[in-house]
């Protein structure tokens, strides 16, 4: 018995040696292809030791590698070559990604790379070399194929390899690892993979590959047909706004009717710095005294996916979240929207849009008309010099004070008018209005000697030097502008019957640990104070997320509306409230919004967010975790209340998305259907 087992252990031991000596060129295809797209699951999401996202991205790696064997030997390795640098470079964007925007990018961004060169700036802020370690993959293979090369294994091979034979073998051992991945999975799994949204989450269960190849199929499916899905998706539009409550009339309803309407897109501006004060001088001044002065909304947030700006001006005109894949402005522009440009076009009104960079940043000369702005007003009717750009374009001072001027002429010229004005000098990367700015970041302290027991007064500044601290010099620069803004408007004999609403377009996107800095900074050595350290102060990442809350505030100098316009908000508000709210203000209703009315929804309002995560007043709910933090100490979470919050986002996430792809609102129109 024990020479038998000897004698099939040998002749295991044979068969694997002969295995690996025969098959060098596709093991290490295999080896190299998994520890790529294992790593980067380590260096974004950390957990390269789940198991079941490594089985199927090794179960992917061997069905394609599989196929090779149906190629000769010698011509095998220009297949594996190619599936190898697909890989690397599949793993390259897949983390450079995920550092500049915390999530996985999808086949239907690839027409936004264009935007790349605008913001290259902020990109390469962000970069680390580890990002691009995956170079190596690519490299190493070919060292092997040439030493392969160099010796007789592929002309030996040419004579004993059984092609066929190898390709079912391989193919079915990568069919059981899938086969187990799939068998183990759950309904939410399947409908997450099936919805796409939740990136971080299908790669985390699947793996990068899987995610990729699905991907791919979500983004090609509508294209290559456009009759697929339609009737399934108007089935669920029909439903959905079949089933939706009527839009109540509340005391604002036709408030604004005959008023004009400017909107002041703020770039980058967080509420968090309206409560930052270093050395006794506010950061934003200006927008706290906006914020007294007018009618303040302290718990606004903006609901953005890779369009970043472009997201928050379709969404806030709309009331539809952004794409699943892709953005609006770049991939779907072409559609029929409602908007509240278009809405008021319907009662007369001329629109107009205004920006100092160029309009094709974010496709703008296409998508705004298609929002229903009639007039642009970009890069190329101001008069600047290089010494007056302050990142992308003309400095948010420079743009102020031309363009007063222009929307006096444009009130003289029409009875009524909406516009919105986008700033830019508060874009990433901040340290460019950083540079410009005189904001003193430094911070005084008294420091005991232990040996004398003499107490000195020292000043640093760690700060300016930080990714926050060049933000807060950045935002304080921008506000600086915004104060010249309101001083214009002030002067101004214009303006008299305008409400200026001013919305904070998204968060820095600078990282926890970056925040964390300027919460933690100990001004002695530069150094954050650790978890239990008396100055610690406990910043998780729920509160990372709630953190990234805007400013909206409506605010005019008209007399009567200043009386109406005013005091503190605090619902909780998302981006795509903001359409159906403004709208009413004006005696008007967009059925096709998936936002609200706050006024009528209040303290009941739901945030969702384009990764599936939502919020209420009540509790955030991270949806990739499947985790929460309740906001409400006396709110108790049943598992009924996540269902019903969880059908609410689901819907809204599928039913904006089809109105989006498949062009849902085509023979729809403001005046009615």
């Amino acid at each position: 018995m024990k020479d038998k087992f000897l004698n099939t252990m040998r002749c295991i031991k044979k068969n694997i040696v002969e295995y690996v000596i025969s098959n060098r060129l596709f093991l290490t295809y295999v080896i190299l292809s998994i520890i790529s797209v294992t790593f980067v699951r380590h260096i974004t999401i950390h957990n390269a030791n789940a198991l079941k996202p490594f089985l199927t991205d090794l179960g992917i790696i061997l069905i394609i590698g599989g196929l090779g064997y149906f190629i000769k030997p010698h011509n095998q390795f220009k297949y594996y070559f190619f599936w190898t640098t697909f890989y690397a470079i599949l793993c390259t964007i897949s983390s450079v990604y995920y550092t500049f925007y915390v999530n996985f990018a999808s086949v239907g961004e690839i027409a936004s790379l264009s935007q790349v060169e605008s913001v290259k700036g902020a990109l390469f802020e962000k970069l680390h070399l580890i990002d691009f370690v995956y170079v190596l993959v690519p490299i190493i293979f070919v060292l092997v194929h040439r030493k392969l090369a160099a010796t007789p294994y592929y002309h030996f091979l040419d004579k004993i390899e059984k092609g066929k034979k190898m390709v079912v073998s391989t193919v079915a051992v990568g069919a059981l690892f899938l086969v187990y991945s799939f068998a183990t999975a759950t309904g939410t799994d399947y409908g997450r993979l099936a919805k796409q949204w939740n990136r971080v989450y299908i790669v985390e269960r699947f793996g990068i590959v899987t995610y990729q190849f699905n991907d791919l199929i979500q983004a090609l499916t509508p294209r290559l047909s456009s009759l697929f899905g339609y009737d399934e998706a108007l089935e669920s539009f029909n439903n959905y706004f079949d089933a939706k409550e009527e839009h109540q009339d509340n005391k604002y309803t036709g408030i604004l009717d005959g008023y004009n309407i400017i909107f002041v897109h703020m770039e980058s501006m967080q509420d968090f710095l309206m409560d930052l004060k270093f050395n006794d001088q506010e950061v934003t001044p200006n927008l706290n005294k906006l914020a007294k002065e007018g009618m303040f909304f302290s718990n606004f947030y903006p609901q953005v996916s890779l369009g970043t700006s472009s997201d928050t001006e379709f969404t806030l005109l709309s009331g539809l979240l952004p794409a699943s894949s892709g953005t609006v402005f770049v991939s779907y522009y072409n559609k029929n929207y409602l908007t509240i440009p278009k809405y008021l076009k319907d009662k007369g009104y001329h629109t107009f849009s205004m920006h100092g960079n160029l309009p094709s940043m974010w496709n703008r000369d296409k998508a705004h008309p298609s929002l229903g702005y009639e007039e642009m007003i970009f890069a190329e009717h101001f008069n600047y010099t290089d010494a007056d750009v302050v990142n992308l374009g003309i400095n948010d001072y420079r743009f102020f004070e031309q363009g007063v001027p222009i929307i006096e002429n444009i009130e003289k010229t029409y009875s009524n008018y909406m516009g919105t004005i986008i700033t830019l000098s508060n874009h990433a990367p901040f340290a460019l209005a950083s540079a410009v700015s005189d904001y003193d970041l430094s911070e005084t302290f008294e420091e005991t000697d232990p040996a004398t027991g003499i107490t000195t007064t020292k000043t640093t500044d760690y700060l300016s030097d930080s990714a926050v601290g060049e933000y807060i010099k950045s935002v304080n620069y921008a506000d600086g502008a915004l104060g010249d803004l309101i001083k214009y408007i002030n002067e101004s004999e214009a303006f008299n019957n305008t409400l200026f609403v001013f919305y904070g377009d998204h968060d820095a996107k600078l990282s926890r640990k970056e925040i964390n800095y300027l919460y933690n900074l100990n001004p002695a050595t530069g150094e954050t104070y650790e978890e239990g350290d008396k100055n610690y102060y406990a910043y998780d990442s729920f509160d990372h997320e709630l953190n990234k809350k805007t400013p909206l505030i409506l605010w005019t100098k008209n007399k009567k509306l200043k009386r109406i316009f005013k005091g503190e908000i605090k619902y909780t508000m998302g981006m795509y409230d903001v359409s159906t709210t403004i709208l009413n203000m004006f005696g008007l209703n967009n059925k096709y919004s998936v936002g609200s009315d706050i006024f009528n929804v209040k303290d009941d309002n739901i945030i969702v967010y384009p990764n599936g995560n939502f919020l209420t007043k009540d509790i955030y709910y991270n949806n990739s975790k499947e985790e929460y933090k309740i906001l409400n100490p006396d709110f108790k979470v049943t598992d009924e209340y996540l269902a019903e919050k969880k059908k609410i986002v689901d819907d809204r996430l599928e039913i904006s998305n089809s109105i989006i792809v498949y062009n849902l609102l085509e023979n729809k129109s403001v005046s009615g259907d």
